[in-house]
């Protein structure tokens, strides 16, 4: 067996824009990063994508590109004091590019302590992200950087890493090697390109017999029938916050704290699990138990706060809650069918006595005339048609048999049962 230091992946590293596979829309002739590179004007940067799709090989294409000195930290490790370190070299430097893994991983506080070498130009920051960094990122920092995305790694650039490999790694074109099957090496690398290479290799060193003869049956072997038990990148990822939502949803509490174990051995993002209660308390209680909403957003507030490991106990806690609660997803049916409305009935006008008349002009075309100001009246209601005229007697909520919602169809029944029969 071969006996190589240094990973395949790091060896097929691209030194240049040109040779990244995939993400066309960035690299090619007319992509941004390949002007950017080339007028020597790079802004701060967030790239938004999966796991091995070319993030830091593109961060460090761009500063070698650029001739500025590279900084790197990954926000599993470093803190405040490490940014504040890098910021301090920089200066000493000159401009510099800090590149920045899993940036969603840092907290407000260590996100802060960049704006102001961002802002003076001291560092170009370059954070690479897995998440949305709408939600994970600051808005200061958002604001101040450009958004990228990442595309997943078709087939088609997965053949072309490989194909690579073999032809032009100085250890792997030594060795003789047919495909015969790549279903298993491209499933179990999950589109990662790291991934697959580092795969590619185990497998091809796991003998020294030429011609290796790869089989889906051989990688699968090799790889022990799987590379991880729990992937936050790959199927295993959405396959188990799916069971979690679905076992929340179904009242089971005791699924939803096995598959939140599972999620949390596997280092899975606490905040992704918080902001899908979040969701949830929404989407599939609502009405039926309006706390729902404060717990699972209080939760998320103490996840963002404590952190790993502390803040499982914060998770359980809003887990045990959400599945015992009544349910009802009323509320999110109502704004589909308001939705499917607003599709085919189009842009309807709004009726002349609800629009605002803020200027004389507004107020001669009769805007806002025959409003009826609600708390002029008999239990701060006024009986008045508030839907387009085309909608008129649409019903689109309909509240659920729980208790809350009965007490809701009651105080509509009250108000509106000659006009939504409630």
């Amino acid at each position: 067996m071969m006996n190589v230091a240094i990973p395949l992946a790091e060896r097929m590293r691209p030194l240049a824009l040109k040779d990244v596979v995939g993400q066309k829309h960035l690299t090619g002739d007319e992509g941004v990063l390949n002007r950017l590179s080339s007028n020597k004007n790079l802004p701060s940067i967030i790239f938004w994508g999966p796991p091995g799709t070319g993030k830091t090989t593109l961060s460090s294409i761009l500063a070698k590109d650029l001739g500025l000195p590279m900084f790197s930290l990954s926000a599993i490790n470093a803190g405040v004091k490490d940014i504040r370190d890098v910021i301090a070299s920089a200066k000493e430097k000159g401009k510099s590019v800090l590149f920045i893994d899993e940036i969603h991983r840092f907290n407000k506080s260590q996100q802060d302590s960049l704006l102001a070498a961002v802002e003076q130009g001291t560092i170009i920051l370059i954070g690479a992200t897995t998440e949305n960094p709408s939600f994970e990122v600051i808005r200061p920092l958002l604001s101040r950087s450009q958004v990228y995305i990442l595309e997943t790694l078709r087939e088609e650039d997965l053949d072309m890493l490989v194909e690579r490999a073999l032809l032009n790694d100085e250890y792997l074109k030594k060795r003789k090697v047919e495909i015969r099957e790549k279903t298993a090496l491209y499933g179990l690398s999950g589109g990662d390109a790291r991934k697959l290479l580092n795969l590619l290799e185990l497998v091809i060193n796991f003998t020294n017999v030429d011609p290796v003869i790869i089989s889906d049956d051989m990688v699968m072997r090799i790889a022990q029938q799987r590379i991880a038990a729990y992937d936050k990148g790959g199927e295993q990822h959405y396959d188990i916050i799916s069971a979690f939502i679905k076992s929340i949803r179904g009242s089971d509490p005791n699924a939803a704290l096995y598959w939140l174990a599972r999620m949390v051995d596997g280092g899975e993002d606490p905040k992704f699990i918080a902001r899908r209660m979040v969701v949830l308390a929404s989407e599939d209680i609502g009405n039926a138990n309006p706390n729902a909403l404060l717990i699972a957003l209080a939760c998320f507030q103490a996840v963002e706060m404590i952190g790993y490991p502390e803040c499982t106990i914060n998770l359980a806690h809003a887990v045990t809650y959400l599945a015992t609660s009544a349910k009802s997803n009323a509320s999110y049916m109502a704004l589909k069918s308001a939705q499917k409305a607003v599709k085919e009935h189009g842009d309807a006008p709004v009726p002349l006595h609800l629009r605002n008349a803020p200027t004389k002009l507004m107020k001669d075309l009769d805007y806002g005339t025959g409003y009826r100001y609600a708390h002029d009246f008999e239990m701060n209601f006024s009986k008045q048609e508030y839907l387009p005229d085309r909608l008129k007697g649409m019903k689109f909520y309909e509240p659920s048999d729980n208790a809350r919602e009965k007490e809701i169809r009651n105080f509509l029944k009250l108000r509106w049962e000659d006009k939504y029969n409630y």
